[in-house]
């Protein structure tokens, strides 16, 4: 966490949402709360990867936008006594922005499948199809701090089982 303090920055909700409960508020959180955490989504078809097509770039958004900072939902997990110890990991959630483009789920992107996606090799997406690869990427970046990344997470869909 001392490694993300440069990349700190106010929280709070947009307006007409619910606040947090008392004790997921403090003067901290709202002041710094929120992480300055660049986001990206990209997704390379099958096709693509056999045709040595770079994966495409679906979505960019940040963590700025999460509904819940990273302390919330460590308070929020650990209330009732859940023993989360180091090295444990949680989900945030879609992390998805308020701007074209910022969506963090395919079902977003392609309003419930109604819009389909055309990826740069003409393919078309409204649902994630066997082979495809979803590769997620992340870092911290701004001026007089030292860049952090996250490294990549990819999956790829596989077929399903027939036994």
């Amino acid at each position: 966490m001392e490694a993300l303090e440069p990349f700190r920055s106010p929280w709070d909700r947009d307006t007409g949402e619910p606040g947090a409960l008392p004790y997921l508020s403090s003067e901290r959180n709202s002041a710094a709360g929120a992480i300055d955490m660049q986001l990206e989504v990209l997704l390379q078809s099958a096709a693509m990867r056999d045709s040595d097509v770079e994966p495409q770039s679906l979505s960019r958004s940040n963590f700025t936008d999460a509904y819940w900072t990273v302390a919330q939902m460590v308070a929020h997990h650990t209330v009732n006594g859940c023993n989360l110890r180091p090295g444990d990991l949680f989900g945030s959630g879609t992390m998805s922005g308020s701007q074209e483009g910022s969506q963090g789920a395919l079902i977003e992107i392609t309003r419930g499948g109604m819009a389909p996606i055309t990826l740069g090799n003409g393919e078309e997406r409204t649902f994630l199809e066997d082979g495809d690869t979803v590769i997620l990427r992340a870092h911290c970046e701004r001026e007089g701090a030292v860049r952090i990344g996250f490294g990549e997470a990819a999956g790829t869909v596989l077929p399903a089982s027939s036994g």
